[in-house]
């Protein structure tokens, strides 16, 4: 075989693997791809084998139906990947930035106000960015005002929904928050279906029993739900929510905002993004007693005309991410403007494995009302915890934390069981990290169990649908011996701004680069 067929054919290997892993990701068989190309199965498997020639057309087109930044082509900014040289120690201090999902819930709000809406230090993030494709394609002026990602937002008297960027809305599962406001402003209308992470059958029937008292009725229709919203509904008895979800709980939150009267919500979520909404509506002029608890009681305004300006709260699950860099590389870092109400439990049960680390006096956010510290990291030799470690809604361990206690787990000594009851899949991402040379055991679709230490080793992977196992995998190629490279990023930058050059920024070895 010549140089120029060997080279050739390296890259139809990797082609195929990157169509055989996004085809995975979309839950499509073999069958179901060629159906949507109107090609053959036979065909489909060649290509995922390398065995098949493909045209520029033919790649365009199984990029299309996979919704998918694996395959792309003619486009120069196209799946970004990462090279990371591990091994090496971090050093220096960190500022936790905003709350990605606070940032989003609020941006969702802003479709209640008839003022104009200031945003501080928006993370600007690939979720954000879907999102305000979606407002600005239905009239929505958003404007950036300066460096430090403070973003106006001003909702025209109508929307123009029928021109509702369609792709934008399904990448991000955020859309379904737009039920809430929207409602208010219109008897009638279509949300295309939401999307996001990979994360299983995540589904949307605990929205419709919140927003159903309110008198908003939802049908699945092809590709979109439509939606109809009665008038004059009155509210007889507490909301109660079958599940205390935090989109589910702002959810509720944005209908009750602008209904004439005083709802009830039972078994509300009390997590750190429901309390940042919390906070802006009650700027919106809203009343809301009892945030911070799993009972709201919310006094709604029918009009909301104000200018208003407000800062979401830091990230605890970015302030986790950086905390759990720290302890896979044995460093000493300082992670400034860490939400402690909000990490309290993680750090009590690092502690219990052997973590080590000072803590400054608190001090308040720029909302005023989220309590912070700042954490100084130890190199600590950790041990399994005792029992095994699950999340619980708030104030538990957070759901999003726990996939770093995987690769916090790996590198201590012993059994450790993560058992991730809420989502079916999430947990089968965690097996990645025996590639890097950790031994996670996959018991069910739900539970691993890690057996540390771990002696990592640099490879390449093809990144996770889901975002905090693929922040996972990043962090175990930090404390890797050798150079690793992660695939296929996109996921990553939906969740967090900027995560390789910051952590590069502490001595991080990391390289963005894109194939030709």
């Amino acid at each position: 075989m010549s140089d120029v067929s060997a080279i050739e054919q390296d890259y139809l290997t990797r082609i195929g693997d990157l169509i055989h892993e996004a085809r995975q990701h979309r839950g499509l068989t073999q069958a179901e791809l060629a159906a949507e190309l109107s090609s053959s199965q036979s065909a489909v498997n060649r290509i995922e084998k390398g065995q098949q020639n493909l045209t520029l057309e033919m790649l365009a087109r199984i990029g299309n139906v996979l919704n998918s930044e694996l395959v792309s082509v003619g486009n120069s900014t196209g799946p970004s990947h990462l090279r990371v040289k591990g091994g090496t120690q971090l050093s220096g201090s960190i500022d936790v930035k905003s709350s990605k999902n606070a940032g989003v819930a609020l941006l969702c709000a802003c479709l209640l106000n008839a003022g104009t809406t200031v945003l501080r230090k928006v993370a600007r993030i690939e979720e954000v960015n879907r999102l305000l494709e979606v407002l600005e394609s239905i009239g929505v002026r958003a404007t950036w005002l300066n460096d430090e990602n403070d973003l106006e937002l001003v909702v025209p008297a109508k929307l123009d929904l029928a021109s509702m960027d369609a792709d934008a809305a399904r990448r991000t599962r955020s859309i379904i928050m737009f039920l809430g406001p929207l409602m208010h402003r219109y008897d009638d209308f279509e949300l295309p279906y939401a999307g996001g992470c990979d994360l299983g059958t995540r589904t949307v029937e605990p929205h419709m029993t919140a927003l159903r008292p309110f008198g908003l009725k939802v049908v699945a229709t092809e590709g979109s739900y439509h939606a109809t919203a009665a008038e004059d509904v009155q509210i007889e008895r507490p909301i109660v929510l079958t599940e205390r979800g935090d989109t589910v709980t702002e959810n509720a939150l944005l209908a009750a905002a602008r209904h004439n009267g005083v709802t009830v919500i039972r078994n509300a979520s009390p997590n750190y993004m429901v309390q940042d909404l919390c906070f802006f509506l009650l700027e919106l002029g809203v009343g809301i007693e009892g945030i911070g608890t799993t009972t709201l009681r919310v006094t709604g305004c029918q009009e909301i005309n104000r200018d208003v300006e407000y800062a979401p709260s830091e990230d605890p699950i970015e302030a986790m991410s950086l905390i759990a860099a720290a302890i896979v590389t044995q460093s000493s870092i300082t992670v400034r403007r860490v939400p402690i109400e909000f990490m309290e439990i993680e750090l009590a049960l690092l502690e219990e494995m052997g973590f080590t680390y000072d803590r400054s006096e608190e001090y308040p956010a720029e909302n005023g009302r989220t309590r912070l510290v700042d954490i100084t990291t130890y190199a600590s030799e950790l041990h399994a915890p005792i029992d095994k470690i699950h999340p619980m809604p708030f104030p538990g361990l957070n759901i999003d934390n726990l996939p770093f206690f995987a690769v916090i787990a790996a590198t201590a000594t012993g059994q450790t069981m993560l058992h991730d009851w809420v989502y079916e899949n999430r947990a089968i991402y965690l097996t990645e990290l025996n590639k890097l040379g950790a031994q996670v055991k996959l018991l069910d679709p739900h539970r691993v169990l890690i057996e540390g230490p771990t002696r990592w080793s640099g490879t390449e992977i093809v990144c996770p649908p889901a975002l905090r196992p693929a922040v996972v995998i990043l962090l175990a190629m930090l404390a890797a011996k050798g150079t690793s490279v992660l695939r296929s990023v996109y996921v990553i930058n939906r969740g967090y701004e900027d995560l390789a050059e910051r952590l590069n920024a502490l001595g991080a070895q990391i390289e963005t680069f894109r194939d030709i």
